[in-house]
């Protein structure tokens, strides 16, 4: 690519050819050398992920936070046998189907299901433990009666 809109760091000229381009963690790195010094230096593209609202239960709203839902994923495989990696991309698909979803604002209830739903699919303990919390079970009926549901 010649002539990208892109001021080289050195002097300031606008004008930059693309040397080197790949897929990093930080987005998409491309490497550049500047038309007029002939310095290179490296630039960063990201995709800037559209933000929602949580809708909680008390009706408040705040922004959606991933380590939030990271957090509480967590907690519910602790002392299980699960790969950290499978957790992680369980937190990513999540992540991913509530954007798609494309609205500005989301009940906390729903994203609560669709972890409960996702969790029970990896883990019945950890779906328990998650369960007992999410629906705030008041005593060991509760309990029994989600068991009971689970061996279903």
């Amino acid at each position: 690519m010649l002539g990208d809109i892109m001021n080289c760091p050195y002097c300031s000229h606008n004008a930059s050819k693309v040397t080197d381009k790949r897929g990093s963690p930080e987005g998409i790195r491309r490497r550049r050398e500047c038309l007029k010094c002939a310095k290179r230096f490296t630039t960063y593209e990201k995709i800037v992920q559209s933000e929602f609202l949580v809708i909680k239960k008390s009706g408040e709203r705040e922004k959606f936070s991933r380590e939030k839902l990271e957090t509480g994923m967590l907690k519910a495989f602790e002392k299980r046998p699960i790969p950290r990696e499978k957790i992680d991309q369980a937190v990513n698909e999540l992540e991913e189907a509530l954007r798609k979803t494309g609205k500005k604002e989301i009940k906390s209830s729903f994203i609560g299901e669709m972890v409960m739903r996702k969790i029970k699919k990896i883990d019945n303990i950890a779906y328990i433990r998650f369960a007992s919390v999410y629906r705030d079970f008041k005593d060991l009926d509760d309990l029994k009666k989600e068991i009971k549901e689970l061996k279903k």
